[in-house]
């Protein structure tokens, strides 16, 4: 069985490969339903965002904020790194073997720096967020409502990171107030209240990952 601290190190490397997993792979949206006057799109990542902040909340909860921050400042770096890395990767000329699918790698990797800069400061700020709201929470509730304290915080938080990162990466200059905040809001509320949706169906898992971190193991009870 998996002594407590190999459980920790297995609730981060499921992190950051969530946090890899939706800048890599973010970039394909599908459909979510249709309002009739609205069809409703998001982002693959939408299935892994409210989990980054889940564990946030449950590694604040069971080791406290000064460990849930370290995994912030963590989660910010590997997103830095990561584009640092794509722009380095993309403009290093191809060998001739690999000529053909040049086009295909950069459209994958080669996102634009507004882009990333967008995600990079939204994942940042919204991430802080999420692990103060929570623990201010924790801090009125105590050990209680750990539902509430999670979703609470995971909604703001999640509101926070899609405006930024909407209003970042859309926002055009050549276009009024008006105009641009017309179009961000019709992106912006939609995918918000399903990545709040999100956080709010996997709750159940804030509960069992608190569960298992806090299990004495089997073989520590024998000693």
């Amino acid at each position: 069985m998996l002594k407590s601290y190999n459980k920790l190190d297995l609730l981060i490397a499921l992190y950051i490969f969530c946090i890899v997993t939706s800048e890599l792979m973010g970039a394909k949206t599908i459909p979510i339903g249709d309002l009739g006057f609205m069809k409703l799109n998001a982002s693959v990542s939408i299935f892994l965002l409210p989990l980054i902040f889940s564990i946030n909340d449950v590694i604040t909860e069971v080791y406290g904020v000064s460990k849930a921050r370290s995994l912030v400042r963590i989660g910010i770096m590997i997103v830095a790194l990561l584009f640092v890395f794509a722009a380095f990767a993309v403009a290093l000329p191809p060998s001739s073997r690999f000529k053909e699918a040049e086009p295909a790698y950069n459209a994958v990797f080669g996102q634009s720096i507004r882009i990333s800069f967008a995600s990079l400061i939204a994942f940042g700020i919204s991430d802080i967020c999420d692990v103060l709201i929570f623990t201010k929470l924790r801090a009125r509730f105590k050990d209680k409502a750990l539902w509430l304290r999670n979703n609470t915080s995971n909604i703001v938080a999640q509101l926070i990171d899609t405006v930024i990162f909407m209003t970042l990466a859309f926002y055009a200059l050549d276009k009024s107030v008006a105009d641009n905040w017309t179009f961000l809001l019709s992106v912006i509320l939609p995918y918000w209240t399903v990545k709040s949706c999100m956080s709010i169906i996997e709750t159940p898992l804030v509960y069992l990952g608190v569960r298992w971190l806090r299990k004495p193991n089997a073989s520590a009870q024998t000693h």
